[in-house]
């Protein structure tokens, strides 16, 4: 039995419309956490230690700037005292964030949310 061509190009129609909406959901999310992060960054609450080669820095770089995201950065190649502040937080690789003095290694905008949340006691 063979499946028709009208049928077919409907269960396309439905993938792409399911992708579509997926993306579009993806996106939203990502604009309102990049929202919610500006609004809670001050300057001086973020500071980024990278590396010159590090592919996950770029992507942080780009992310801080399009959603425009107060923080600070130095290189562990091209400044001494960045490289004794990594290797003191004994991290394996960058970025590693200095989130109001606290460092967390890597990027993921709903940790840097987090630690800049107001803490209830």
């Amino acid at each position: 039995m063979s499946v028709s061509r009208r049928s077919m190009l409907g269960l396309v129609l439905l993938v792409l419309g399911v992708s579509a909406a997926s993306q579009w959901w993806a996106g939203s999310q990502e604009r309102s956490l990049g929202r919610e992060v500006a609004a809670l960054a001050q300057p001086g609450d973020i500071h980024m230690m990278s590396s010159d080669t590090c592919a996950i820095c770029s992507v942080a770089r780009h992310w801080f700037k399009e959603h425009r995201v107060a923080f600070t950065e130095c290189s562990v190649e091209r400044d001494d005292a960045c490289r004794a502040s990594f290797e003191a937080t004994g991290a394996v690789g960058t970025p590693v964030m200095v989130v109001r003095g606290q460092p967390q290694l890597g990027f993921l905008p709903a940790r840097l949310k987090g630690a800049l949340q107001p803490r209830v006691r």
